[in-house]
């Protein structure tokens, strides 16, 4: 292996190794129907955009939205409501994330083909480590990097910058992949890595927590995972498949 050039993957986690806003907008719609089923006088798409509102407000991994949306439509915080929302949130949450096809078959194979593989994600430690416990990926990743870890969000290039220093790899070795061209891409192209777009995870839906902001071209788009194996192959200059 000690031809290849690209030694490193660098991952994004959320909508690019898994559906997650799917599965919050599944876990979303699970605990409105618990609270209208506990007495919330509320329709059920009003409670969903109220609530995604909230999380625009405060940010996608806010922890207390129920509190503050119960606050905001009823003037008080009914226990009996918001527990039926959290035990409904947490029931279908644990049902909903799950990997994008190929991802396990595409991370067996980088990790079978000795790539230094890492997650740099601007999610919370604990939040992002639940997801990827959750899907049996605790033991995958050489290095994990949360925003609790760099202390700075996406397309900032330190946090990438960070992580090539602790892999030991340099940034024309390494590649990341990752959903969001204002913030994976741009960061990682100032990071002076390989840069591939995630185009299969972009499919959000109205309740994204997209930014207005500068936006660039990545080196390469990928609409499935496996496309990956494929992009690295060409990158390292190997025939396709090899």
């Amino acid at each position: 292996m000690s031809e290849r050039r690209i030694q490193a993957v660098i991952f994004d986690l959320d909508n690019t190794l898994t559906d997650f806003m799917r599965a919050k907008e599944m876990s979303i719609t699970g605990a409105v129907d618990a609270m209208i089923d506990a007495g919330l006088p509320v329709a059920r798409r009003e409670a969903v955009d109220r609530i995604f509102a909230i999380y625009k407000a405060r940010g996608i991994e806010h922890q207390r939205v129920f509190n503050l949306f119960l606050e905001e439509t009823i003037g008080h915080v009914d226990d009996r409501i918001l527990a039926a929302a959290v035990v409904a949130y947490r029931r279908a949450r644990d049902g909903s994330l799950v990997l994008y096809p190929h991802a396990k078959m595409v991370l067996n194979r980088l990790l079978k083909d000795g790539y230094k593989l890492a997650v740099v994600s601007d999610a919370p430690r604990f939040e992002a480590w639940i997801r990827l416990t959750s899907l049996g990926l605790q033991h995958t990743f050489d290095l994990v990097l949360t925003f609790d870890d760099t202390g700075i969000r996406k397309p900032d290039p330190r946090g990438f910058t960070m992580a090539l220093e602790m892999l030991e790899v340099q940034p024309q070795r390494a590649v990341i992949i990752g959903d969001w061209r204002e913030r994976d891409i741009l960061g990682g192209q100032k990071a002076g890595m390989h840069t591939v777009y995630a185009r299969y995870g972009d499919e959000y839906s109205q309740y994204a927590d997209k930014i207005d902001g500068p936006s660039t071209e990545p080196d390469f788009v990928a609409d499935d995972l496996l496309r990956l194996l494929e992009i690295l192959d060409t990158l390292n200059g190997f025939p396709a498949g090899e």
